[in-house]
């Protein structure tokens, strides 16, 4: 309730010494010469005198001195008097006194007065009467009758509340300026986003004069907008300002913050301060700090100590720290315990971890609840479930859905069945998502897609430069680089048409040590051409043994001109083996011509 009213200031008259006295010391000999000034002038009948005498004792909790001097004045028709005697008998435990003598001095044009009696018949329930009198307080232009007023009319979804909460936070109420943040972020989510961008900046200012007046909450929803503009510095300072405050949530943030700095030690001080007032969050990063030093029992015992303050990722997390250690049985009960809460990655989870047993009609719920909750990877795995029992286009749609989220393999797959349509372009517009995302072979892929529409270009010969890499070569070469074995022959495979047979042998020989049998093979090509062909035929004979055809042939030919028929007839037999049938054809006729070679 409010305090003395408009009249009641200190007069200060100026005209007692002042000793050679420390501070606090002058102040208390000020405060006794003005308190004896007044009584003197209360004494002889100064009614404003006595509402200023009956306000200071009203403040220091001397009611029993304070009631006859505001009792007197009130009766001068002293309307700072009649409110603050209300505040007085308030306190003491007389509402209903109290509402009385604010009710005189509301009428008699005291704002603060009306506001304490409207604040009297809100706490009694009597909302239109609280209106009235808030309004009447507010409308004078009291602060504080305006957030009431502002208060009252939000509990009601009453339009006007914004108008009255802006005016009191215009005025200086911290609470109010927050709150008017507050609303107009929530309005704000369901606007487009032009509107958006220019409610953040309102939103801003608000929460900036709120933090600064010391409101906690404000500092860190403040420090929230900084950290995503990416004002990590200026965000850092108000999450620190609202932590210092106690404000738990402000001391979690301000632990990610250094942790992303590289300051692990002392985002732990700030997550353990504030896993002590009671957030989940900071329990949960201080057991995925311990889990990774390590230290499994103290990250338990933080990963309970966040379940027990409601956050259910502490028994996700549980889950996967004993599913980390081989415990099954206890990483299932976690994760079923979070999944029935509603934690969707819980839910994909205990799906996946019940297919890694086998239990396949028990997985596809859980992957359908996760699913339909938001979790990505369950809608992947859904699509890989039904893929795998021959449903494509259910698969589909589940890959359709994963891919649209941004998950990468998804993409891919969505970009193999479009291809498989032959939607070339459909295709390509998922496979760029899912290279984009870094998959080497969506890369591969969709460098074949946009090569199989580049016009045919005349044959150069080898060391002569043509052209520039066009765009499907950087996609082969991105998935080479990724060590993609097929792009890494099929850039070889460009390099050496473009003459570059450095780049192309390099290629090669990449994919050949890889296990590629066909960079092996054009590897041996390329040494052959250069004329290196013993080197060559060692390239060949690994690119045989992995089961290439052509690879067995070329071997059957060297060793037919090195006169080693035997050699050469157990290569052509290899050959006609592994075909494919013009091979087959080829290393018969070879074969047949070294036997009766050797026959003769």
């Amino acid at each position: 309730m409010d305090v003395m009213g408009e009249k009641a200031t200190l007069f200060e008259s100026g005209r007692f010494a002042r000793p050679s006295v420390d501070e606090s010391s002058r102040d208390e000999m000020g405060d006794a010469a003005e308190e004896l000034r007044l009584r003197f002038a209360a004494e002889a009948g100064d009614a404003e005198a006595s509402s200023v005498l009956g306000a200071m004792l009203l403040r220091r909790g001397d009611f029993d001195g304070a009631e006859p001097q505001l009792r007197a004045a009130t009766a001068s028709g002293d309307r700072a008097a009649a409110n603050n005697l209300g505040v007085l008998l308030h306190q003491r435990g007389y509402p209903d006194e109290a509402a009385g003598w604010w009710r005189i001095a509301a009428v008699a044009g005291s704002a603060a007065a009306a506001h304490a009696l409207g604040r009297h018949h809100r706490e009694r329930g009597d909302e239109p009467a609280a209106e009235y009198w808030l309004r009447q307080s507010a409308e004078q232009g009291h602060t504080l009758g305006a957030y009431a007023l502002a208060d009252l009319l939000e509990h009601r979804a009453d339009a006007g509340a914004e108008h009255w909460m802006r005016i009191a936070a215009e005025r200086g109420h911290r609470e109010a300026a927050y709150r008017l943040a507050r609303a107009i972020d929530r309005k704000a989510a369901q606007e487009d986003e032009a509107a958006a961008d220019d409610a953040v900046q309102e939103t801003e200012q608000w929460y900036r004069q709120a933090a600064a007046r010391g409101h906690r909450r404000a500092a860190l929803h403040l420090g929230a907008i900084l950290e995503k503009r990416g004002d990590l510095k200026e965000a850092g300072r108000w999450y620190l300002t609202s932590a210092k405050d106690g404000e738990a949530r402000a001391a979690c943030a301000l632990g990610f913050l250094l942790r992303d700095a590289g300051d692990t030690e002392s985002a732990a001080v700030w997550w353990l301060r504030a896993a002590q007032d009671g957030d989940g969050n900071a329990a949960n990063a201080l057991g995925a700090l311990h889990a990774e030093r390590g230290e499994t029992q103290t990250a338990e015992r933080w990963y309970r100590a966040a379940l027990d303050a409601g956050d259910d990722n502490g028994s996700y997390n549980l889950g996967l720290l004993c599913a980390e250690q081989g415990r099954t049985a206890q990483a299932e009960q976690w994760y079923r315990r979070a999944a029935y809460a509603g934690h969707r990655e819980a839910a994909n989870a205990l799906a996946v971890l019940l297919l890694q047993v086998g239990d396949t009609s028990g997985a596809e719920p859980w992957f359908s609840k996760a699913a339909e909750a938001g979790s990505v990877d369950a809608a992947f795995n859904l699509g890989i479930l039904h893929a795998g029992r021959g449903e494509g286009p259910l698969a589909l749609r589940w890959y359709e859905r994963a891919a649209a989220a941004g998950h990468t393999e998804a993409a891919l797959q969505v970009g193999i069945a479009r291809l498989r349509e032959g939607d070339d372009r459909g295709a390509e517009r998922h496979l760029r998502c899912a290279a984009g995302g870094g998959s080497a072979e969506a890369a591969y892929r969709l460098a074949a897609v946009l090569d199989a529409r580049r016009p045919p270009e005349p044959a150069h010969e080898l060391g002569e430069t043509v052209h520039e890499k066009t765009e499907c070569e950087e996609w082969y070469e991105r998935a080479a680089t990724q060590g993609h074995r097929r792009a890494q022959v099929r850039v070889g495979m460009l390099a050496a048409g473009r003459g570059d047979v450095l780049d192309a042998a390099r290629w090669y020989r990449v994919a050949a040590e890889a296990g590629s049998r066909n960079g092996a093979f054009n590897l041996g090509l390329l040494l052959a051409r250069e004329g290196s062909e013993p080197e060559a035929a060692v390239w060949w004979q690994r690119a045989a043994d992995a089961g290439h055809g052509r690879a067995a042939l070329r071997l059957a030919l060297v060793y037919a001109r090195r006169g080693e028929l035997a050699e050469g007839q157990r290569w052509a037999d290899r050959a006609v083996a592994l075909g494919p049938a013009e091979v087959a054809e080829r290393a018969g006729r070879l074969r047949d011509a070294l036997r009766e070679e050797l026959s003769a």
